[in-house]
């Protein structure tokens, strides 16, 4: 495969909702060095995201994230990524040998309206579909998301920066009992909408070791 080096510059939109996971939930799928951080009793932050990234980029691809907890290692805060998946193989390399994220293709099917939704599978396996309010109005805004990953047994962290126009919206989101992340997310208490958007993903930077690799633990339910 051939893709770009870090950092990656993209273009296009997206929607990131924030949900209470349950942190007993979410370790199972997390390196234990890293500490979930709790939010309220029994409960961290997660979400999902999903972007379109087009014309201009240095791919161009859809992606769907899911994170299952914010957590802290050695005084840096940052989220985990337990299941990524894009659809394009350039980017299922690059994301899995540069960042270590645990990338998959998966098709993606955006259908506009003014009520959004937007449908994700493997082949006949639904992973989610998620319905949301048209973004009429926002504001320019700026900031960054920090995150980890693991490369072997490499503890990766790197930074996401992001330039959009950001609205809140209204959403919900389906998850299919045959989704390898069926009850782990819930529905969301918030969600932003981001348009206009310009990210750039940089190098990841080591920051420890991992004693065992990515967990591939099923969610309990």
């Amino acid at each position: 495969m051939v893709y770009p080096s870090a950092p990656w510059t993209l273009y296009g939109r997206a929607l990131q909702t924030l949900q209470l996971v349950e942190i007993e939930q979410a370790r199972p799928l997390i390196p234990p060095e890293l500490q979930i951080i709790s939010v309220w009793p029994g409960k961290t932050i997660g979400g999902v995201y999903l972007a379109s990234y087009g014309p201009g980029s240095v791919l161009e691809y859809n992606e769907l994230i899911v994170v299952p907890a914010l957590v802290n290692y050695s005084g840096k805060i940052g989220f985990w990524i337990s299941h990524i998946y894009v659809d394009n193989p350039d980017s299922v390399a690059g994301g899995r040998e540069i960042w270590g994220l645990p990338k998959e293709l998966a098709e993606f099917d955006w259908k506009q309206g003014k009520q959004g939704q937007i449908v994700v599978r493997q082949s006949a396996r639904q992973l989610c579909s998620f319905y949301y309010a048209q973004q009429t109005w926002g504001w320019r805004q700026q900031f960054t998301v920090p995150s980890f990953s693991a490369l072997g047994t490499d503890l990766l962290s790197f930074q996401g920066r992001v330039k959009s126009r950001v609205g809140l919206t209204s959403a919900r989101l389906k998850v299919p009992v045959e989704s390898p992340f069926a009850g782990l997310i819930g529905q969301p208490w918030l969600t932003i909408s981001c348009q206009a958007l310009t990210m750039t993903a940089h190098a990841p930077e080591r920051v420890g070791q991992c004693d065992r690799p990515r967990s591939s633990v099923k969610v309990s339910r």
